[in-house]
């Protein structure tokens, strides 16, 4: 399928000044308490990475990868562990980072697989927030920017594992 980018939603100053401001936040919520941050691969790594560094307390992290896109603008429904969890929550505060929150579905699957570890708390940060495609209720702690219902890609968001690279995050016409 061919794409068209169609504009920038979000530009990279806007993307840095949040995810600053979203480090301070959760430095402050975590303050003296055993931290993870749990990274939602592949899309969620070039926020993580900078959430991480905007962090001014001690923390652990952690890598889990699932999927439920494969190759189209649309969720499939289903969602598999491609790579799972290698570390001990028990007792910690745990921060999952997700790119964005569509539907709601991966995120209830990965905050079972969590809860299941025992952790001390599960909040979820997650760069975007797409609330009018949720199908299942999702709490999310700390929301980076609410977006329309529009497909987007860039700065870790893709569409058939490309567009990762941008800076900022477009809207695409598909």
């Amino acid at each position: 399928m061919k794409i068209e980018i169609e504009s920038t939603l979000i530009s990279e100053a806007e993307i840095q000044r949040r995810v600053r401001e979203l480090g301070q936040q959760i430095s402050e919520d975590h303050h003296n308490r055993e931290l993870v941050l749990v990274c939602v691969l592949k899309g969620a790594a070039l926020f993580f990475a900078d959430l991480f560094r905007a962090l001014s307390i001690p923390v652990r992290c952690e890598f889990i990868q699932l999927a439920s896109y494969d190759d189209r603008t649309e969720s499939s429904g289903h969602v598999r562990i491609v790579q799972g969890l290698n570390e001990n929550l028990r007792n910690s505060d745990v921060v999952i980072v997700e790119d964005i929150v569509d539907t709601g579905q991966t995120l209830t699957v990965l905050m079972e697989e969590i809860q299941a570890l025992e952790p001390a708390s599960v909040k979820v940060c997650s760069l975007l927030d797409k609330p009018t495609r949720r199908t299942v209720t999702a709490t999310i702690d700390y929301v980076g920017f609410e977006i329309p219902d529009a497909f987007v890609v860039g700065y870790g968001l893709d569409y058939a594992q490309k567009y990762r690279n941008l800076r900022e995050i477009f809207c695409i016409k598909t």
